[in-house]
């Protein structure tokens, strides 16, 4: 059926889609072809081709509190824009990827078979880098602001409450903030259990995802559980391993660094960021580059405190040394005074005995009666006296045998001391002792042998 007059004239006006897009690609060529616009945007679906080094991806601007999108086309970079994309990732430690902010040069092309897209030419470094220290630098001045009784800056550093908590000389019970799947967790985990001095330590995992500024909240309420949970840990373990600026804007999170700065257990980071310490670094007792370093920081802390350990005990033993030998060498001063003054006494009843012997012989009759009296008086007053005396001399005997009992080596050795013999001489100088000699431990039950490896000076 033929149509009206009007249809037939309206079909012969028309034109093809091809003739239209000409024409808006020379429209567009004329007015955009030759300026190029620093244009201000988020980043959204994109994708990388590595065979070719294409990137393609939109540009979107948002409304800043509803975050509805009021502006989208689409974007590519090749070549020369790729470049300056991996240099900007090179620089920022940031991907090219999804939810940046970026600063970017561009030109408007359009394609009759792609449609209108913006080709990125150049990246301003400086400004997504500014946008996250603006960022940082605000969140910093609102935890100054708001919570002045545990935040407070002093000089270039940052005084909390978690910070003057006080690491104890052994951590061995902690909880660990951290992915399950990070492989910062597992060589922590690897440098912790593999240690040379084969300390032992308990740990309670809290796994929680640590990337995404959204997952903070789930961080501190894992932070409110260890909390809750009333155990006596030594020390909270915030760790992941490497990855790009943006996966740890978490840490500079606001409520995730006042939740550290405030919290009474000491906070050890080691969140694996190479460049700048994050907020969460500045709030915590204790920040560290990686979670290997961390377990490492635990391993010396632990191993200083056994060092402390042994330089004591060497010192005690020493001390000990020296008390026996000169408890031994006054028990002998006393041995050679006791058995002189008895020497002495009896030498003394021989000389009196000898003088009344010869006085009797030659007096005869009443001198010898005069004498017997005299001697029996001289006998009671002797038996008196050398009663007195031998009681006397028991009772020092008796003092100074219970301090060669309590002086007995053996007696020493009891209590948990040892002696220390080389080639059977008892050592009395630690400073004789050299890496390979071999030395006699001896105790109350047991001697064992051992080579000394190392000496240190206390």
């Amino acid at each position: 059926m033929i149509g009206s007059p009007e249809e037939e004239l309206a079909l012969e006006k028309h034109i093809r889609l091809s003739e239209l897009t000409a024409r808006l690609q020379r429209n567009i060529e004329a007015s955009f072809g030759s300026h190029a616009f620093w244009v201000v945007a988020d980043v959204t679906n994109h994708t990388y081709k590595a065979s070719n080094n294409y990137h393609y991806f939109e540009l979107v601007e948002k409304e800043p509190l509803s975050s509805r999108i009021v502006a989208k086309i689409a974007g590519r970079a090749w070549g020369a824009g790729a470049l300056k994309i991996s240099s900007f990732e090179q620089a920022t430690g940031q991907r090219f990827s999804n939810n940046v902010h970026v600063l970017v040069l561009v030109m408007v092309q359009y394609s009759p078979a792609f449609g209108l897209q913006l080709n990125l030419l150049d990246i301003d470094t400086s400004f997504t880098l500014g946008q996250f220290e603006k960022m940082r630098l605000a969140t910093l001045e609102m935890l100054l602001e708001r919570n002045p009784d545990f935040i407070q800056k002093v000089g270039d550093h940052y005084r909390t409450r978690n910070k003057e908590q006080v690491l104890k000389p052994i951590i061995q019970y902690i909880a660990v903030l951290s992915s399950d799947t990070s492989a910062g967790y597992q060589d922590f985990r690897h440098t912790l259990e593999y240690n040379p001095w084969n300390y032992r330590f308990k740990v309670d995992d809290y796994f929680t995802a640590v990337q995404g500024e959204t997952n903070a909240r789930n961080l501190v309420a894992r932070l409110v559980e260890i909390y809750e949970s009333g155990k006596p840990y030594d020390a909270v373990i915030l760790i992941r391993g490497g990855g790009a600026q943006t996966d740890f804007l978490i840490f500079d999170n606001y409520d995730l660094s006042r939740a550290i700065a405030k919290f009474p257990i000491p906070v050890i980071t080691g969140i694996g960021h190479q460049k700048n310490e994050t907020i969460c670094d500045l709030m915590a007792n204790t920040a560290l580059k990686t979670p290997t370093k961390v377990a490492e920081f635990i391993l010396a802390n632990n191993r200083v405190f056994e060092e402390k350990l042994i330089q004591a005990q060497k010192r005690i033993i020493i001390k000990t040394q020296q008390t026996f030998q000169l408890h031994q060498r006054r028990l002998a001063t006393i041995k050679s005074y006791f058995v002189g003054d008895v020497l002495v006494l009896l030498q003394h009843l021989q000389s009196a005995l000898s003088r009344l012997s010869g006085s009797i012989l030659v007096v005869p009759g009443m001198l010898l009666q005069s004498k017997e009296r005299a001697l029996r008086q001289q006998q009671k007053e002797l038996a008196e006296t050398s009663s007195d005396l031998l009681l006397q001399q028991a009772s020092k005997l008796k003092l100074y045998e219970t301090m060669v009992r309590l002086m007995d080596p053996v007696h020493i050795l009891r209590k948990g001391f040892a002696m220390i013999r080389v080639d059977d001489k008892i050592l009395t100088n630690e400073d004789l002792l050299r890496p390979g000699m071999k030395i006699t431990i001896e105790r109350a039950s047991e001697e064992i042998e051992a080579v000394v490896t190392s000496s240190q000076e206390r």
